[in-house]
């Protein structure tokens, strides 16, 4: 099987870019001049393929592949718990596994989030998250996403996310739009 189809969008690196591989999860350093096609561009990231290999670019790095970065996250100045918590849940449902077109929550693997209010203008929010396999080679990787998104949030000055796998997640914690997406409904 190719990594790529017909729908994949070729590219030519303008600018020495970081990349992770997938599922490796180990960090390399793509050339400028570097030719490829992104076949998943989710979240504000980029999977791309690369001379027979798969490789995930983040949003921040969007330049490079000529596309634009995401834009700032926006809060109101007198914006509520519920209403940083609901953008909490809308940032989850950017990070998606490089291999996986379905968001981490769809997925189901996100078990609890919640706030701390750490002064006025300041919060800690925390998660509570697992993965498809235990040995899943992006799970650092995924969780430092979940982080890094998280802490875009304005008055989110941390994001503590607990990794776990109990319990152990299964298909059936995947929402009916994730199963559809996947054919398991």
């Amino acid at each position: 099987m190719s990594g790529f189809s017909l729908s994949s969008e070729p590219f030519t690196l303008e600018r020495d870019c970081q990349a992770v591989m997938v599922p490796q999860g180990e960090t390399v350093s793509l050339p400028a001049g570097q030719i490829g096609y992104i076949t998943q561009a989710l979240g504000g990231s980029f999977t791309v393929y690369v001379e027979g290999n798969l490789f995930r670019i983040a949003g921040n790095d969007a330049d490079a592949l000529g596309k634009e970065t995401p834009p700032p996250i926006e809060l109101a100045v007198d914006a509520s718990d519920a209403d940083v918590e609901n953008l909490v849940w809308q940032q989850l449902r950017t990070v998606f596994d490089p291999e996986i077109p379905i968001n981490v929550v769809e997925l189901g693997l996100v078990y609890d989030v919640s706030l701390e209010q750490l002064a006025p203008d300041a919060r800690k929010v925390y998660v509570k998250m697992t993965l498809t396999a235990p040995g899943c080679g992006m799970g650092d990787i995924l969780v430092d996403d979940v982080r890094t998104k998280l802490e875009l949030i304005p008055t989110v000055s941390e994001a503590d996310v607990d990794l776990v796998f109990d319990p152990p997640w299964n298909h059936s914690m995947m929402s009916d739009a994730a199963k559809l997406e996947t054919g398991m409904l």
